[in-house]
C-alpha cells in the first residue's frame, strides 16, 4: 500500500462483522431482485487476489473503496448512490467494493473495524473518508462535493487516467466486474469457465498467475485457436510480472532509462494494467522505432498485449498496422 508497505493476507479480524448486522441479510446475489447493486460500469468488486492489481492502478487513476458488506441491506442505497456517481463521471474514478466479511484481512490492512468505511485511493496512497453509515445529506455531500475534490486532487499529483469500462451492470456477467480494458479481471464467472479452462481459472482465482498462465498454455497446445484462453494468459502473465511493482519506481526508472528495453517494458506493463491500452501501445511502438536492436522482446510483448482487448477495438487495429510498418 502506500509508502511501498506489503499488503499481508491471511490476518483474521474478530469483530469486523457486528451482530446486528445479521437482521440484515439478504440471500440475493447482487444485481438480482432483493440483492445488492450489481458492479459493472466503472465499479468493480476486489478479491484479496487483485487487491494488490488494484492499488497498482491507482497510480492510473484516483480509486474510491468502499468496504462494505454485499448480503447487509442496510448498505445497499450507499453502494447505488456511489456507484450512480462515479459511473456519471465516464472514467474519471472508479469504485472498488471489498466484502470485508469475505475478505477480512483487507480491512484488517486499512485498520477499519467494521462496514461501512471509505477511503480515497490515489497513488497507493489511502485516504480515509467515512467510517459508519452516513446520513442522507452526509452521502450527498460525498457525492457531490468530496468525490470531485478527490478528483482535483488526484490530477493535481498527476493521477488523471481514465478507468477501464467494465460493461452495463444490468447486463449478465457485469458483476464480476471485468472489462475488456481492465487487465486485472482473470477470467469469466466460474459457471462459464470452459472445463478445459477450470485448472487455469482457479490458480487464476487462487492468485497463481504464473501457474495460470502455464495452465493456459497447456490448453492453447491442444487447441491454438481457444481466443479466450490466449487472452487469460496474457492477463495472467501481465499480472505474474507486474501486479505486484512499485509504481512510481517503475515510471521513475523508465524516465531515468529511455533507452532500456526493460525498463520501458516493466513501465508499458503498469499502463496495461491500469487499463491504458493506447499508452502500453504507443510506449512500446515508439521505442521500437528508434531502437531497432531491440525488436523481438518488444514485438513478443506487443504480441501478447494484443490477446487482451476485443478484435475489433481498434486501438489494436492501429497498432497492428503501426507494428507490421516498422517491422517490414
Amino acid at each position: 500500500m502506500a509508502d511501498n508497505q506489503q499488503f499481508h493476507p491471511g490476518v483474521s479480524l474478530a469483530g469486523a462483522v457486528d451482530l446486528e448486522a445479521l437482521k440484515h441479510q439478504v440471500k440475493a446475489e447482487p444485481g438480482q431482485a432483493g440483492g445488492a447493486p450489481a458492479a459493472g460500469g466503472y465499479v468493480i468488486d476486489t478479491t484479496e487476489n487483485t487487491f494488490q492489481a488494484m492499488v497498482t492502478t491507482s497510480a492510473t487513476f484516483p480509486i474510491l473503496l468502499l468496504l462494505w458488506i454485499p448480503t447487509d441491506d442496510r448498505l445497499f442505497p450507499m453502494a447505488k448512490a456511489l456507484g450512480d456517481a462515479v459511473n456519471k463521471l465516464n472514467g474519471q474514478m472508479q469504485l472498488s467494493r471489498i466484502d470485508i466479511e469475505s475478505y477480512p484481512s483487507i480491512a484488517q490492512a486499512l485498520q477499519v473495524q467494521g462496514a461501512p468505511a471509505l477511503f480515497a485511493l490515489i497513488a497507493g496512497r489511502p485516504m480515509p473518508i467515512l467510517q459508519g453509515l452516513p446520513g442522507d445529506d452526509e452521502l450527498k455531500q460525498i457525492t457531490e462535493q468530496v468525490i470531485p475534490k478527490l478528483i482535483q486532487v488526484a490530477a493535481q499529483a498527476g493521477v488523471n487516467g481514465t478507468a477501464p469500462y467494465s460493461g452495463d451492470p444490468n447486463a449478465a456477467g457485469a458483476a464480476d466486474g471485468d472489462g475488456d480494458d481492465n487487465a486485472t479481471g482473470t477470467a469469466a464467472k466460474a459457471q462459464t469457465v470452459p472445463p478445459e479452462h477450470q485448472e487455469a481459472y482457479q490458480l487464476a482465482q487462487s492468485g497463481d498467475y504464473a501457474g495460470a498462465a502455464a495452465a493456459y498454455a497447456q490448453v492453447l497446445e491442444s487447441n491454438p485457436n481457444d481466443t479466450l484462453a490466449a487472452r487469460e494468459r496474457a492477463k495472467a502473465l501481465l499480472l505474474a510480472r507486474s501486479a505486484n511493482a512499485d509504481v512510481r519506481t517503475v515510471r521513475a526508472q523508465a524516465a531515468a532509462q529511455p533507452d532500456d528495453v526493460d525498463a520501458q517494458l516493466a513501465v508499458a506493463d503498469i499502463d496495461m494494467i491500469g487499463g491504458q491500452i493506447n499508452d502500453a501501445f504507443d510506449r512500446l511502438l515508439d521505442y521500437l522505432a528508434g531502437h531497432k536492436a531491440d525488436v523481438e522482446p518488444v514485438r513478443k510483448r506487443l504480441l501478447e498485449y494484443f490477446a487482451i482487448p476485443e478484435p475489433t477495438d481498434e486501438r489494436l487495429r492501429r497498432a497492428r498496422r503501426r507494428l507490421a510498418t516498422l517491422m517490414y
